[in-house]
């Protein structure tokens, strides 16, 4: 805050003297005179630039370093950061300059020349002190949330995801996010866990699908030992190049990180080829962030229905209601030998049941209430937390985090992938996918459904995609259909053309191979006076709703319009819906967010 024209150092004003040094990124108290060299007043230069030649400003040499009084302890703290940080941000552009420029018109005010005729009077002279005061922490406080802005962002870890995501959430469709607890040893204090001399597993994966409309979401854990193929998996390397890790078949989930070079893209890439669902982002977490989070938090409260010692997990707490946090609340979420029939299933619901209550504890009042347990959590999650590169940003977390909050918590369920022991071992310790109802429950993910009864009004969009399926219907044999496959999968377009022919009577239908390209869910575009066609097709197919889609119809060999049927990934054969269902399977593992429940 430079003023020009000043006259003798004792009629200067303190409270305008306070200025930031670039150089050290201090504030410093100037009262020596200077001259020549400020803009006019109210009139602003560019952003972020250093002083002109000649001027005696912030940088110069001869300014000496002070301390306002009263200046609070956070402020010093956040520039003497800054002041360590200042090598690695040279270059940046100086958003504390923007600050100082909104304050000019004040400085330059308290600048003009003082006529010492004139005393200025005891209450004037109170007046400029507290307004430049105010200027000043008005300053502060912009350095100091950029400097811890900049901090957070220099706490986040992050990986490429390698192409095996969307490219990143969007407010305007489903969010799908993959969570995963690594078993590596790493940090301090993490010796008496995990596989020691091992890159880590993925010990315990979630995928949270969260709906369209906020209304409900399903937090899907994947067993660890799980037996699944594990694709391909290009990835990219510390010098920039990429490399091809091949897959591996009829393996261990938990193999899919770690193993072979292979980094948590490759957790996405099988996750979606288990469930048909594409990833937005993914989030790697180690013990620390169980340990930390917790602690953030003051605590989680948990219950259990009997007491508990297990001295794998150093874990011994007594019947009923606890608080846990820190190393505590790590036991509890890895003990698994003095819960239910003491295999990792039981140690997942046991997982699930922690897990909502954290997000209970976050989503309270006490907690986004308190300045203090919110900078805790930001410097927490931050630290705990893997991501991929392209979420690597506080600001693109707290959108996302603000996408999240949308949600109410009684419509999450958390929800373990059904599986059956495996057949072909004598002594079972692995697990294979438990069908249909594994696919019938991916399904009702990909389609919204909600594994709760969701209370809320159904919206006009929903009533209107509803009412496409309401008419009449066409006779199956004045149905015509062009079929193409954009599925992925080898001779689905003529294995449906066959099964509507054959056993459907759809007679005028023909295939037309391969779509331009894969599409995610299965279309029907017809054209306006073909909706009885599009209705019987879809009755026939099991078709949702939102499959079909009013547009032109082609013209097939004959020169007739026929509709347009393009086999998406949700295709699961000719003959099988691909309408979800509007429950969840019988016996999937189910643990409701907003309730609390006692372990076993």
């Amino acid at each position: 805050m430079d003023a020009q024209g000043r006259g003798r150092a004792d009629d200067i004003d303190p409270a305008d003297q306070w200025v930031l040094n670039p150089q050290t990124g201090d504030y410093e108290l100037r009262l020596s005179p200077s001259a020549g060299q400020s803009a006019q007043p109210g009139v602003p230069g560019p952003r972020g630039t250093a002083p002109r030649p000649g001027a005696r400003g912030a940088g110069q040499p001869g300014g000496r370093r002070g301390r306002e009084p009263g200046r609070e302890p956070g402020r010093d703290q956040g520039r003497e950061h800054g002041s360590r940080e200042h090598g690695r941000d040279q270059g940046r552009e100086q958003v504390p300059g923007q600050r100082r420029r909104r304050a000019q018109p004040e400085a330059a005010a308290g600048g003009r020349r003082k006529q010492r005729p004139k005393k200025k009077s005891t209450g004037k002279k109170i007046a400029i002190w507290s307004s430049g005061t105010v200027a000043f922490v008005v300053v502060a406080a912009a350095v100091g949330g950029y400097l811890y802005y900049q901090h957070l962002n220099d706490n986040i870890t992050s990986v490429s995801d390698d192409g095996a995501g969307t490219g990143g959430f969007s407010k305007d469709r489903a969010i799908n996010i993959l969570l995963v607890g690594t078993d590596k040893r790493s940090g301090k204090g993490n010796d008496g866990y995990g596989d020691e001399g091992s890159a880590g597993h993925a010990d315990t994966t979630l995928l949270l699908h969260v709906s369209k409309d906020r209304s409900n979401a399903t937090a899907l854990s994947i067993p660890r030992d799980m037996i699944t193929d594990i694709p391909d998996c290009p990835t990219k390397q510390d010098d920039g190049s990429t490399k091809d890790i091949p897959g591996s078949q009829q393996v261990r989930f938990n193999e899919s990180l770690g193993q072979s070079g292979r980094t948590p893209s490759c957790v996405m890439r099988t996750v979606t080829q288990i469930t048909g669902i594409k990833l937005d982002h993914f989030m790697v977490a180690d013990f620390n962030a169980v340990k930390t989070l917790s602690s953030a938090v003051d605590g989680v409260d948990v219950c259990l229905a009997k007491d508990i010692d297990d001295p794998k997990s150093h874990l011994k707490l007594s019947k009923g209601k606890h608080k846990i946090e820190g190393e505590e609340a790590l036991a509890f979420v890895r003990t698994r030998h003095t819960v239910g029939n003491g295999g990792d299933l039981s140690r997942i619901e046991l997982q699930q049941q922690f897990l909502s209550s954290l997000m209970r504890k976050l989503k309270s009042g006490g907690t986004l209430t308190s300045p203090k347990k919110m900078i805790s959590l930001a410097e927490a999650g931050t630290k705990a937390l893997t991501v991929d590169s392209k979420i690597a940003d506080i600001m693109k977390l707290r959108d996302l985090g603000m996408e999240l909050g949308k949600l109410d918590m009684k419509n999450l369920t958390f929800a373990t992938m059904p599986v059956d022991d495996n057949p072909a071992e004598k002594t079972p310790i692995t697990v294979v996918p438990k069908q249909p109802q594994a696919d019938e429950l991916f399904s009702m993910m990909r389609e919204d459904v909600s594994l709760t009864e969701v209370k809320k009004k159904e919206k006009k969009e929903k009533a209107a995609v509803a009412a496409r399926l309401k008419g009449p219907k066409a006779d199956p044999a004045d149905v015509r259909v062009d079929i193409y496959n954009g599925s992925g999968k080898t001779g689905a377009a003529q294995a449906t053309l066959s099964w509507l022919q054959n056993n459907e009577g759809v007679s005028k239908s023909s295939q037309q191979g391969n779509a331009p390209k894969n599409l995610p869910k299965t279309t029907l575009e017809y054209g306006k006076d073909q909706a009885d066609q599009a209705r019987r097709l879809a009755q026939l197919m099991g078709l949702p709703g939102a499959a079909l889609k009013q547009g032109e119809s082609e013209k097939n060999a004959q020169g007739l319009p026929a509709m347009v049927l393009t086999l998406g990934a949700d295709f699961k054969g000719a003959g099988q819906p691909i309408t979800a269902p509007s429950k969840a399977p019988d016996g999937v593992q189910k643990v409701e967010a907003d309730k609390t429940v006692c372990a076993k």
